[in-house]
């Protein structure tokens, strides 16, 4: 038995590298495939939006993580320039069958590789690698003690000086608050900077995305969510810190006095509830350090991908419309959608600004697409199919650090299946692999 599953794994790898080879061919030599291993395909927990980060890089090694078909936690590394990845099955698990126990994991200034991993509702779950650049990791520990008892949505940020921010919501849907840690080199220590940044007041809860830029400003947007329904979602708020997350203003400078709540927050863009609005999405900066929000909802009764950014001290909307189905979100638990969740990178090293959207949808057959346009030209949008494939539901996840850092452009993919309100698929692993694209400016209309 065990030779039967190592041939057909190696049938598998055979399949992947030869699929890889076709795929660049076909487009020109600029797309190819890096296969890692196989991963839980039952739904989408390896696959969702709020990962950060499901791939990561620092230094020339290039990071992974994700569940394996039997939950176990699976950490992967390899140099950038190699096909060959060194997997690590950890003895963690996580509860795979609630697509919200992500893992999310991140480098810090000194090579530490930092792991957190199970949460929704739950107690911290988090540990950091034994040495720098190692996948062997020590025993569970706390970061603070304080407010670790019911997590959900951990999320890692880098900041320049290689220390690190740790997000997570406190509390339960529609009644949680955003807490903070941060992550000192020097003292190799945690402590608290927000207990409770955006406070829902016990009536509402704030669901939100992040960046980092290149100067150290930690940018927040947020949706407003008033129950456990998705449908409660409405409007885009903003927020931004200078000094690392211990105090907070709004793009104008005004200082926030926190925490924030609904009646203090800046409105980026005000969309009532029932308007299909999506929660958890992204956000990234240009290089004068503007924000760009993407998310989705209506527009004449079709959700479409839609861009909030700030431009000459004023907030502005681009909707690509480029859609043409309607559907309705509601309900509760991880939803099975007809369009992945966006995410969003800037190219501004030439004279204009490119927008690329990372997505999937089943109008284009559930596979990787992105859709391109230069910013205040005329719009039109050019969108390219990345995989040749469907992908389930999958969401889009990139390496930011090795595209902030070099604009090298590498996803995390897999294809996977989610049951509507978090139900789980009888399916077996699928291939887990790095979707590479060798020059994004094929694709600059």
């Amino acid at each position: 038995m065990l030779r039967k599953n190592k041939i057909v794994l190696l049938l598998k790898r055979y399949v992947v590298l030869i699929t890889g080879v076709v795929c660049a061919m076909s487009c020109g030599k600029n797309i190819s495939y890096s296969y890692i291993g196989e991963g839980w395909s039952s739904n989408s927990v390896n696959t969702v939006k709020f990962r950060k980060n499901a791939l990561t890089t620092s230094g020339k090694y290039q990071f992974v993580a994700y569940y394996d078909q039997e939950s176990y936690l699976i950490l992967g590394k390899r140099t950038l320039h190699s096909q060959k990845w060194k997997l690590l099955k950890t003895p963690y698990k996580g509860h795979t069958k609630d697509a919200h126990n992500t893992i999310s994991i991140a480098v810090d200034g000194d090579g530490f590789l930092h792991v957190s991993w199970d949460h929704h509702n739950t107690s911290l779950k988090y540990t950091k690698s034994k040495q720098p650049y190692s996948l062997e990791l020590e025993e569970e520990m706390s970061m603070t003690g304080i407010q670790e008892d019911k997590i959900t949505y951990p999320e890692f940020y880098n900041l320049p000086n290689g220390n690190l921010l740790f997000f997570y919501r406190s509390g339960q849907s529609g009644r949680g608050n955003l807490v903070i840690n941060t992550y000192d080199l020097n003292h190799k220590k945690w402590t608290q900077l927000q207990n409770n940044l955006i406070d829902g007041e016990n009536k509402r809860s704030a669901y939100w995305q992040a960046c980092v830029d290149a100067k150290g400003v930690v940018h927040i947007s947020w949706v407003w969510r008033e129950t456990w329904d998705v449908e409660t979602n409405h409007d885009v708020c903003y927020t931004q810190s200078e000094d690392g997350g211990k105090t907070w203003k709004k793009s104008s400078g005004e200082k926030y006095n926190l925490p924030i709540t609904q009646a203090s927050a800046e409105y980026a863009w005000r969309i009532p509830q029932k308007k299909n609005l999506i929660n958890q999405t992204a956000m990234t900066v240009d290089k004068y350090g503007n924000p760009y929000i993407v998310t989705y909802w209506n527009e004449n009764k079709i959700p479409q991908y839609q861009i909030v950014y700030l431009e000459d001290d004023s907030w502005k909307k681009i909707n690509t419309g480029f859609r043409k189905t309607a559907f309705t979100l509601g309900g509760g638990g991880t939803k099975k959608i007809p369009i992945s969740r966006p995410d969003i990178l800037i190219d501004d090293s030439k004279k204009y600004t490119s927008i690329h959207i990372l997505f999937r949808d089943l109008e284009r057959q559930n596979k990787v697409s992105m859709a391109s346009t230069i910013l205040n030209k005329t719009q039109r949008w050019e969108i390219k199919d990345l995989s040749e494939t469907s992908v389930g539901e999958w969401e889009p996840n990139y390496d930011t650090a090795l595209w902030n850092s070099r604009k090298k452009l590498h996803l995390f993919t897999q294809k996977v299946t989610q049951i509507d309100g978090e139900g789980v698929a009888s399916k077996n692993a699928s291939e887990v692999r790095v979707l590479q694209i060798k020059n994004l400016n094929q694709y600059q209309n």
